[in-house]
C-alpha cells in the first residue's frame, strides 16, 4: 500500500512540474513578443508620428484652451523644447515624443499614487 501511494505521488508531482513549465514557458512566449521587430508596411512611407504636430498646432491648441489658465497663460514654452530635434528626428517627431513621454510619465505617476493610498489605508 506504501509503494502505490509513493507511486501516485510521485506522478502527481511530475504532473504538477509539467504544469509549471509549461505555465512558465506560456509565460516567456506571450512576453517575447514585446521584442519583436515590426516591419513596416507600404503604408508607413512618411516620417510623422500619430502624436506629432507642428509647433503651429500645439500654439493654436493652446490658445483656444478655454479655461482660466489656458486664457492668462496661452501657450508657454520656457525651454524652447518645441523648437529643437531631439536625436536628428526633426521637429514634428520632437513634439510627439514630448507628448509621449508626458502621457507614459502621467500614468506612471497616477499608479504610483494608487500604490500610496493602498499602503496608507489600514488593513
Amino acid at each position: 500500500m506504501a509503494e502505490v501511494s509513493l507511486k501516485a505521488r510521485g506522478r502527481s508531482r511530475s504532473r504538477e512540474f509539467k504544469v509549471a513549465k509549461m505555465f512558465a514557458l506560456a509565460l516567456l512566449l506571450g512576453s517575447s513578443t514585446a521584442f519583436v521587430f515590426q516591419s513596416a508596411g507600404p503604408s508607413t512611407t512618411t516620417t510623422t508620428t500619430t502624436l506629432g504636430a507642428t509647433k503651429a498646432e500645439t500654439v493654436e491648441l493652446a490658445e483656444a484652451n478655454p479655461d482660466l489658465l489656458g486664457k492668462t497663460l496661452g501657450f508657454w514654452d520656457p525651454l524652447g523644447a518645441l523648437d529643437t530635434s531631439f536625436w536628428g528626428i526633426g521637429n514634428e517627431a520632437t513634439i510627439g515624443y514630448l507628448r509621449h513621454a508626458e502621457i507614459k510619465h502621467g500614468r506612471v505617476a497616477m499608479a504610483a499614487f494608487l500604490g500610496f493610498c493602498a499602503q496608507s489605508t489600514p488593513p
